[in-house]
């Protein structure tokens, strides 16, 4: 399954990215022989910029199959039931949730 959404997609590769710089300063700041304490507190925040970037990534694919699986019509489908193109809708809602539980939890 691919990343279908560009939205999507460019969140969390900027996101990676910005993980990936903070990654390369951590490394600096070991090299240059900084104390522990400050290197901790990168770490910790590039744990936070990953567990966000993940739950991005499982919103994407929740996303991704639930739309899938329960038949959402595409944008111009004129011919698609009034109950079928609420599905988008509904699927934001659920997933809001789902990431807000998730959150939570880490």
């Amino acid at each position: 399954m691919t990343t279908l959404d560009n939205d999507a997609r460019t969140d969390i590769l900027n996101r990676l990215k910005r993980a990936e710089g903070q990654l390369r300063g951590i490394q600096r700041m070991i090299e240059a022989g900084e104390p522990c304490q400050p290197v901790a507190v990168q770490m910790s925040a590039v744990r936070k910029a990953l567990d966000s970037t993940w739950l991005r990534m499982v919103r994407c694919l929740m996303a991704q199959e639930l739309n899938e699986r329960l038949g959402a019509p595409d944008t111009d489908d004129a011919a698609a039931p009034a109950s079928a193109a609420s599905t988008p809708e509904v699927v934001d809602a659920v997933l809001d949730q789902m990431e807000a539980m998730l959150g939570k939890l880490r």
